[in-house]
């Protein structure tokens, strides 16, 4: 996959009608030949490097300038050994080089009204959500500068089944909250583009319409297991629902 429209046929089965110049656009290669790498070297990933990556993570838009996302990187051993336990079926979560925490940040702003003698009038449901869609934003920033400099990154969604556990270990204040985790490092292998739903199903026009979605579907469904098939080990909930002779993508998600 060399070309910018052979990699969207690839992740999405078909392509629309692209720029003549699509391939001028290497960021956008990029972005599109996205993968997710859980096997790394074992080169270090340099502090340079880092601070790079930050500064570009945190270069992202945020709701209103508030900028409620904070990120603690997790260099004590025995702190990374006991993240990594508390999820044993990814071991990646121990080995990868670099490992981070991302965490909706909503004290802040909270403190910044103490130091200028204001009442905090925002403490409600929608500065909670502001905050947790700050941390998806300055997430996918950071997953794109990573791959753009030849890092791989795994997100782990599953840190938020041990809020608790990780706050504690953290010490994170009242209003900050672990959202997900982050391995960081120079990818072993090279790893699949998982294919995603087609366009026509995630982007609208003018009004939400579903009517053939379930068509949509099986056809995604069996794109889909043509480049990868699930394995029958890994179906999920097999003593409820038995084994599937077909097991694509909306059977896992179901």
């Amino acid at each position: 996959m060399t070309t910018i429209k052979n990699i969207i046929e690839y992740r999405f089965g078909s392509t629309a009608e692209l720029p003549s110049d699509v391939d001028d656009y290497p960021a956008l290669q990029v972005q599109l030949g996205h993968r997710t790498h859980r096997a790394y070297t074992d080169q270090s990933v340099s502090e340079a490097l880092i601070n790079l990556l930050l500064a570009a993570t945190f270069s992202a838009p945020s709701k209103s300038d508030l900028q409620q996302t904070s990120l603690i990187r997790i260099k004590d051993p025995e702190k990374r050994k006991a993240i990594a336990e508390l999820i044993p079926t990814m071991p990646w979560i121990g080995t990868c080089p670099v490992f981070f925490v991302f965490c909706s940040d909503g004290r802040r702003i909270q403190q910044v009204c103490k130091m200028r003698g204001k009442e905090f009038a925002n403490d409600n449901l929608d500065n909670f959500i502001a905050g947790v869609c700050d941390v998806g934003i300055v997430l996918q920033a950071f997953i794109n500068a990573a791959e753009s400099l030849g890092l791989g990154c795994c997100p782990i969604s599953v840190i938020r089944d041990h809020i608790e556990i990780v706050s504690e270990l953290l010490e994170l204040p009242d209003r900050v909250i672990p959202i997900v985790g982050m391995c960081l490092g120079y990818p072993a292998r090279e790893e699949i583009i998982s294919m995603r739903l087609p366009l026509t199903v995630s982007c609208h026009t003018d009004r939400y319409d579903d009517s053939a979605l379930e068509s949509l579907i099986n056809e995604y469904d069996q794109a889909r297991d043509a480049k990868f098939s699930w394995p029958k080990e890994v179906q999920k909930y097999t003593t409820r629902f038995g084994i599937a002779d077909f097991y694509g993508w909306s059977e896992d998600k179901a």
